[in-house]
């Protein structure tokens, strides 16, 4: 009787859950609705009222949808008991609810996270420019850590020319001679090298701040309140602005001219003609500017090898930055806003789990109606039915006996050989003999 009992109740809390559950879903229909038009409207463009009108008949369109299906699947998977085709239901649930999460949820995520998803972009975008800016201007730096290389061999140059036309510190003989013109020379061509140096550090400098203020720009865009798509229009532009300042730095590098200078100090080198009033004094001349020539070449390799080194760092590759709407966004930086996610396909796909409150319940109370006897399992409403279904068939048999012809008249036998038989309506009983058959097919209730 227990078991009737929860059979029973839970039949009837299912159905008295009927309104509750049509409301529950009424009103998930309609707030998936109203985030699918926020989410639609964002991606469309044109006049106000087109816009505003097919985003309305879109949301419209996809609450009815929604409500409709789930209120299917609510209606008819609980109750199929067969394997198979609840495994078909099963599947197309699942193919439902995927295109309810196209057609709506990341609309949904959109409404919920679309600014703060541009504004990611915004940032991670704001980051690449920042670190093109850096390393173009570590380029351009790179050839300012040769000039102090080239400054030193300058002045060993200069040195030496003045300690030669001094004392003659080189060939033995002071005087401006062909030695002191060679290595005034070398210090002179190092010199206009160190100068170009020097020159494109205050256009570097100048260059870098410009980049600065646009980075500085644009992360208060990134930062700042209000609407989003405004601050990304602004954004464009600067970045714009600070692409043009990169690539300037870039081609403000004097790394290559380095290379070349330092190539053309040994290429170049055009040693003066021995200019000594005698043979020893010449001899002597062109010994040291053999060794000068060596020299030189021994310093054009170091500041070829280091100028290279600065010219196979990698280039700053050109950045273009890409507008995205706010419902990309939202796909692109998925992993960034993942309660988002879930919470805008939870409002479309809850309705899977009433989906399967009810079938565990109908499964509950069909196994526990199993487990009656016949009789427990007969409501009053059903036994009062069968009472009165019985009455009419006996009353149609009762019937059936009085339109039945009377039997032919019988010798009665001698009251010795009467037997009663059990089931006679006298307490008595007629032999077999005796006993008028019915045909069954006059059997049946009368007309009347």
């Amino acid at each position: 009787m227990l078991n009737a009992n929860n059979a029973a109740r839970l039949r009837e809390g299912v159905k008295s859950l009927e309104t509750m559950t049509r409301f529950a879903l009424a009103v998930l229909a309609l707030a998936s609705g109203v985030y699918t038009y926020l989410g639609v409207r964002s991606l469309l463009d044109g006049d106000a009222n087109l816009v505003f009108f097919a985003a309305i008949i879109y949301s419209t369109a996809v609450s009815v949808g929604i409500y409709a299906f789930w209120t299917y699947m609510l209606r008819f998977v609980p109750l199929i008991r067969d394997a198979g085709r609840r495994w078909a239901l099963g599947g197309i649930m699942v193919i439902g609810s995927l295109m309810i999460v196209a057609m709506s949820s990341w609309l949904n995520a959109a409404a919920l996270a679309g600014s703060a998803a541009l504004e990611q972009h915004l940032a991670t975008t704001l980051e690449g420019y920042s670190a093109d800016l850096d390393q173009a201007h570590s380029n351009a730096l790179g050839a300012q850590s040769l000039l102090p290389d080239v400054q030193r061999a300058s002045e060993r140059f200069s040195r030496l020319a003045a300690e030669e036309r001094a004392s003659g510190a080189l060939t033995g003989t002071s005087g401006a001679g062909s030695v002191v013109q060679l290595l005034s020379q070398m210090s002179a061509q190092l010199n206009g090298l160190g100068d170009s140096i020097v020159s494109s550090r205050d256009t570097v400098a100048d260059l870098f701040a410009s980049g600065s203020a646009h980075l500085a720009t644009m992360r208060e865009l990134v930062s700042a309140p209000g609407d989003v798509q405004p601050r990304a229009d602004k954004f464009a532009a600067e970045a714009v602005a600070l692409t043009g300042v990169v690539a300037a730095l870039e081609e403000t590098s004097v790394a290559s001219s380095v290379e070349r200078a330092a190539e053309d100090l040994s290429l170049g080198f055009i040693a003066p003609v021995a200019d000594g009033g005698t043979a020893d004094l010449v001899q002597r001349q062109d010994q040291v500017m053999a060794r000068v020539f060596t020299s030189v070449q021994a310093q054009s390799e170091a500041l070829s090898t280091a100028a290279g080194k600065i010219l196979a760092q990698p280039e700053v590759a050109p950045r273009r930055f890409v507008p995205l709407s706010t419902a990309e966004a939202v796909i692109i930086y998925a992993a960034d806003f993942v309660p988002s996610w879930a919470g805008a396909i939870s409002i479309d796909l809850l309705p899977v789990v009433l989906v399967f409150v009810l079938s565990v319940v109908y499964s509950a109370a069909s196994r526990e109606a199993r487990a009656l006897d016949l009789a427990d399992r007969i409501t009053a409403a059903e036994m009062m039915r069968s009472v009165a279904l019985y009455r009419e068939m006996t009353l149609g048999d009762e019937h059936a006996d009085e339109l039945e012809e009377p039997a032919p008249a019988q010798t009665e036998a001698p009251p010795e050989r009467q037997q009663p038989t059990p089931g006679s309506a006298t307490g008595g009983a007629q032999d077999d003999t005796t006993v008028t058959p019915l045909d069954p097919a006059k059997r049946g209730r009368p007309n009347s």
